[in-house]
């Protein structure tokens, strides 16, 4: 297969018709000056080692080393080898809760910051892949559309923050709905939706979401984070907790309950995270048992640089154009190679 590494110098190409124009209006005018002087027949008996076929000559072969020169900077290649590929790979959307209540510390060093890293895990893993991130509390945004640029994806990870979302709460619903949006339309891969949350739903509905996320093929597991003892939650930029209208300091505690339901209802499983390494451990292995479908594809893995032939050639014609002169060398003027 062949192709240009840098097509975008192929526009420079458009100068050669340009400036053939350029030459031809050059030579017209030329030509023109000349018969003021008088009869064209009697200036080339008065100067006959001038050939008008050498000078179209060097003007033609400048115009192809020109053309040839924009070819070594696009830089032609051909493939050389070809690979029919199978990949198999799931689509994960992963949904996290960054609400307030993350900030809680019955995780180390936080819910939120232990979220983080559980996925940044799960990530460096993958490999035909492809993973997409939705960030909710009050509302659900996307952070990152579905993708296998895994670097993109890990970069996006480190800059969420409760901040992004103004509206407090949490409405695992919308996440839902969002994340059955945000898969490839018609791509036969396996499709699961990981949320994360402390399974506080305050808006509810969450369970019949995941139920209508199963009835389309899309698995729905659930991570639920903190302790069902609870903690209370770090006010951003301060050492306070936040506290209720009462003044009383809010501790916000893991619902596993609503946690295994939503799970259930989207016939996918329920993992408690805590400080141990468990929860990565079966996160992986519920990635791995998911049904993953094989998809053929044709690769061209090598291409060969071959931009040095043709400047090679761009070269020869320069050389050809400096050596060919307007002017009749005496030593060969019993050559009539470019007489008509």
């Amino acid at each position: 297969m062949f192709r240009f590494e840098e097509p975008l110098y192929l526009y420079l190409l458009l100068l050669v018709p340009v400036l053939a124009a350029v030459h031809y209006a050059t030579d017209y005018h030329r030509r023109k000056r000349l018969r003021r002087y008088g009869d064209v027949a009697l200036l080339k008996e008065l100067m006959p080692d001038v050939s008008a076929v050498r000078r179209e000559a060097k003007a033609w072969l400048m115009l192809a080393a020109w053309a040839l020169l924009v070819f070594t900077l696009a830089r032609p290649q051909f493939g050389t080898k070809v690979d029919t590929r199978k990949r198999q790979g799931i689509e994960a959307i992963i949904a996290m809760d960054i609400s307030n209540s993350m900030l809680a510390e019955d995780v180390t060093p936080n819910r939120l910051e232990k979220s983080k890293m559980l996925v940044s895990s799960i990530v460096d893993q993958m490999t035909d892949d492809k993973i997409g991130l939705i960030v909710y509390a009050g509302e659900a945004y996307t952070q990152l559309p579905i993708t296998s640029d895994y670097v993109s994806a890990k970069m996006f990870l480190e800059t969420i923050q409760p901040s992004l979302i103004s509206t407090q709460g949490t409405d695992i619903k919308q996440a839902l709905d969002l994340a059955m949006k945000s898969f490839t339309p018609d791509d036969k891969a396996s499709k699961a939706v990981f949320v994360i949350t402390d399974g506080e739903d305050n808006e509810g509905g969450a369970v019949e979401m995941a139920r209508a996320a199963a009835e389309k093929g899309i698995k729905v597991y659930v991570l639920g984070i903190g302790s069902p003892q609870g903690a209370p939650i770090p006010m951003p930029g301060s050492t306070q907790y936040i506290t209720d209208n009462g003044g009383n300091v809010v501790v916000s505690k893991l619902n596993e309950q609503m946690c295994r339901e939503i799970a259930a209802a989207g016939q996918g499983a329920y993992i408690y995270v805590d400080n141990s390494s468990s929860a990565k451990e079966k996160l992986s292995g519920y990635v791995d048992k998911l049904a993953k479908t094989e998809m053929e594809s044709t690769v061209y893995s090598e291409y060969d640089e071959q931009f040095q032939a043709v400047a090679l050639l761009a070269l020869l014609l320069l050389v050809l154009d400096v050596l060919v002169v307007e002017r009749k060398n005496p030593l060969f003027r019993q050559i009539k190679l470019f007489r008509k």
